[in-house]
């Protein structure tokens, strides 16, 4: 037998409802905020992560699925969304239509990482990217789409986790003080958090390793080192969600694990899943359209794992109905009523009820337990008597219930009990 292949995951028919369900709220909550769908390769070229993500990352150095296609390119499944949409941007012109330039995406990434709870090497992404404004009220546009979208689904408890990383003007001084402060303890610091030091020291501060916490504990804190713009964008972005009604902490911890971040980062966390509980994050990146050859375009964004939102779903309880199935099932009494149940079906369908039949000759009690398998909300059984009369009996299956109607009736009959 072949099996799926480590960190991948089958959608089982039984399970794509609730699958469903955050997708169709995702495209929902994104046409309330006035976005349009943006749908990138699955591979893109190497070199877009290499200069879009940053080859300080975790991503580019240990967790990129690489590989030379037969005109030795080298190629790379996205690992993340973001940088696709900036290329996307940039090579199809999009700087010309009207700004800010208002998107999202739902699309699988691939990182070649550990699977773990809720992290598997095939995800998927809901992803939010606005271009072309540097304002504090855009990070909070992008915050309060996430917040409306995890509130809509039933996500309950949520801390939102706000901090700035500053921006090129401030946030070298600032690694200045960090590497001072972290220096004398490297030998006390995870071998990850070694090689951090000298390629990107903000890195450390998100160290899940128990000793690293601790040591950066007392480290300097960023927003002591922030400029007055950053400083000033970040007390706008806090009186925006105070206004909006979305509480927050200052984490200064949160730097987020990719290197075009500027300013605005972050998280929305939950205890829900353990000590891996971020659920959605994201931030500002100014420079990143124009690290991959685009002209400097301010853009704000998040991405939310859908495989880690489904789980935190289930771990708090949220009851997600299955409207996957079919509303009516409609029963041959003998194979000559075959025809007449066909044709009640495709009057059904034409006006949007989800209905269905047999067409494998099954017996009476076999469709039965097949409707019932289905989870059909109702049945009505097709017989002589029934297509001579018009006059049907319709069965909830969930009580046994019966009521009577008619043929011609059953599209009104069952819109009504919707």
């Amino acid at each position: 037998m072949i099996n799926i292949p480590k960190g991948t995951k089958d959608v089982l028919p039984s399970e794509s409802y609730k699958w469903h369900y955050v997708e169709r709220i995702a495209r929902e909550t994104a046409d309330l905020y006035c976005l349009n769908e943006i749908r990138t390769p699955t591979f893109e070229h190497t070199e877009l992560f290499l200069r879009g993500v940053g080859d300080t990352t975790d991503i580019v150095n240990k967790e990129m699925y690489t590989f030379r296609d037969k005109g030795d390119r080298s190629i790379t499944l996205k690992p993340e969304g973001t940088a696709s949409v900036a290329r996307s941007f940039i090579e199809n012109g999009l700087f010309n239509g009207a700004m800010p330039l208002k998107m999202y995406y739902i699309t699988p990434v691939f990182r070649y990482e550990n699977p773990q709870k809720g992290r598997l090497r095939e995800h998927h992404q809901f992803g939010v990217e606005l271009y072309g404004g540097d304002t504090a009220a855009l990070d909070y546009e992008v915050i309060s789409l996430a917040h409306a979208f995890l509130s809509s689904v039933g996500v309950t408890g949520l801390v939102l986790n706000l901090n700035s990383i500053g921006c090129e003007k401030c946030r070298g001084k600032y690694n200045e003080a960090l590497k001072s402060y972290l220096a004398g303890r490297l030998s006390e610091m995870c071998p990850t958090c070694r090689e951090r030091f000298e390629r990107n020291p903000l890195r450390i501060l998100d160290c899940k390793v128990d000793g690293c916490k601790k040591i950066v504990e007392g480290a300097p804190k960023i927003l002591d080192y922030v400029c007055d713009d950053c400083k000033a964008h970040m007390a706008e972005l806090e009186e925006l969600l105070k206004r909006g009604g979305i509480d927050y902490v200052i984490n200064q911890n949160i730097v987020r694990g990719l290197d075009y971040y500027t300013k605005t980062v972050f998280e929305f966390v939950t205890t829900a899943l353990g000590s891996q509980g971020t659920v959605c994050g994201g931030g500002r990146y100014n420079h990143l359209v124009e690290s991959v050859g685009g002209k400097p375009t301010p853009c704000v964004g998040f991405g939310l794992g859908l495989e880690r939102l489904l789980m935190l779903l289930d771990a708090i309880g949220v009851n997600i109905e299955n409207n996957d199935r079919p509303e009516l099932f409609v029963i041959s009494q003998n194979t000559a009523m075959a025809d007449k149940c066909r044709e009640i079906v495709s009057v059904l369908r034409k006006n949007g009820i989800a209905a269905d039949t047999d067409n494998t000759g099954r017996s009476l009690k076999a469709q039965f337990r097949y409707a019932d398998k289905l989870g059909a909300e109702f049945v009505v059984v097709i017989g002589d008597n029934e297509a001579a009369t018009g006059a049907v009996t319709v069965k909830k299956l969930a009580d046994g219930s019966n009521e009577e109607t008619t043929i011609d009736n059953l599209v009104n009959y069952i819109l009504e009990r919707r």
